[in-house]
């Protein structure tokens, strides 16, 4: 009875999830068309997306968010920005980690959740990693962005890690474009996301979901050699952080 009583709880839970994400949407849906008509325009399409969609979506599901950080990140300057990646919920994290206009890269697969995919393929930078073509178009769709003043945010884990994983490798894109461009590095530490809602779907429950934005790693002096070091030394700050740490909160 009491399992039941859990399986139902968690399934509510997850249902509610999708009726927020939708919600705001379909309520601001002519103004998100609007704004990701034009690039220029993005930087609208992001203040709706951080505000009047993450925002309403985390308060609603019970999960205000404690951010730490040891640097700031500074208005009108472009970064890579890069974290852990263990549930849907580290997309609205992000988006209210960083006031400075980011975009997206993303795998192609997500273009298929309804309303959600609609807008993810028109604002987002999409990647088919199979695909040696998609990857090289992923730069040039980046560089363009980045000299608009916006900022890149990359998973580099490449995807969600087993349950029992507790951080993936991290592929090279993210670090590699980062040298490439001359762009600091933010690394971050998402540490209750997969206790509040993960991808095994009977789970998840409210609570804190914090934040550690790291020091930046510097790249004006890096060329491609020195890729494999940055890469490990950015996951070695994250790993660290979440290994001393424990999800913290209630759990149903």
């Amino acid at each position: 009875m009491f399992t039941l009583l859990k399986n139902t709880g968690h399934l509510l839970y997850r249902i509610w999830f999708y009726i927020l994400v939708a919600l705001p949407i379909l309520l601001f849906f002519p103004l998100l068309f609007i704004f990701c008509i034009k690039e220029k325009w993005y930087p609208y399409f992001f203040w709706m997306a951080r505000n009047c969609w993450a925002r309403p979506i985390l308060l609603g599901m019970g999960c205000p968010q404690q951010i730490k950080r040891e640097q700031k990140i500074e208005k009108g300057k472009s970064y890579m920005l890069v974290a852990n990646h263990t549930s849907m919920l580290d997309i609205m994290l992000m988006l209210r980690a960083s006031r400075n206009p980011f975009v997206f890269v993303g795998k192609k697969e997500l273009v298929k959740i309804p309303l959600f995919g609609f807008f993810y393929k028109r604002v987002c930078i999409m990647v088919d990693r199979s695909n040696t073509k998609s990857r090289t178009a992923v730069y040039m769709r980046a560089q363009r962005r980045l000299k608009q003043g916006l900022s890149i945010c990359i998973f580099p884990e490449g995807g969600v890690p087993e349950e029992d994983v507790i951080l993936d490798e991290f592929k090279d894109g993210a670090f590699k474009m980062a040298i490439a461009h001359k762009i600091p590095i933010v690394p971050m530490t998402f540490l209750d996301c997969k206790k509040r809602f993960s991808f095994t779907f009977f789970s998840g429950s409210p609570g804190l979901l914090r934040v550690k934005i790291h020091s930046f790693f510097e790249t004006k002096e890096l060329d491609e050699e020195h890729k494999a070091t940055l890469r490990e030394d950015v996951r070695n700050v994250i790993l660290k952080e979440l290994q001393s740490k424990k999800p913290t909160g209630i759990s149903f």
